[in-house]
């Protein structure tokens, strides 16, 4: 519960000073980053009325993934995209629910390197748990058990960024 706490105030501290989140992963962590960046975009809770938040799901466009991943490879399409969109202080949320996603773990070093926060969610292995600033593990190694806890753990994040940035008002 301490590291979904941490992983809430950090990309609400992002918002907070006009920073945006990134999401990447692969599958149905692909899925999450589309839904994830849809709850902030959006709004999840009605109560908090509020205007869209900047969060960006890098598995969205399909014409550079299938461009890039032709010509360049895949293990390098996330890494691509955070140099070109990521800045200092953003927020970078890898997903991987085997931890090594080649390409996740690349996309994270990247943001590091440019002085983005980082934040994975994965399941009991696997590199991403300590290569992100922020590791929230799912103490499983069945893949559908770790998609669904992400699942919660997604709608729980966004829930505390609102009410941090919004229930006051």
């Amino acid at each position: 519960m301490a590291s979904i706490l941490a992983a809430a105030n950090l990309i609400a501290e992002a918002f907070k000073n006009g920073h945006k989140i990134l999401l990447c992963g692969n599958g149905g962590s692909a899925a999450d980053c589309q839904h994830m960046a849809a709850e902030f975009v959006g709004v999840l809770r009605k109560e908090f009325p509020r205007a869209g938040l900047p969060a960006i799901a890098l598995t969205t466009d399909t014409s550079f993934l299938t461009a890039y991943t032709n010509d360049c490879g895949f293990e390098s399409v996330f890494e691509h995209q955070v140099k070109a969109l990521g800045q200092a202080n953003d927020v970078l949320i890898g997903i991987s629910t085997s931890g090594n996603s080649v390409n996740v773990l690349r996309a994270i070093r990247a943001a590091q390197s440019i002085g983005m926060r980082t934040i994975g969610l994965t399941g009991e292995r696997g590199e991403l748990t300590t290569a992100a600033e922020v590791a929230i593990c799912v103490p499983s190694s069945d893949t559908q058990h770790i998609q669904e806890a992400h699942s919660a753990i997604e709608h729980i994040i966004c829930e505390l960024v609102e009410r941090s940035l919004f229930a006051s008002e």
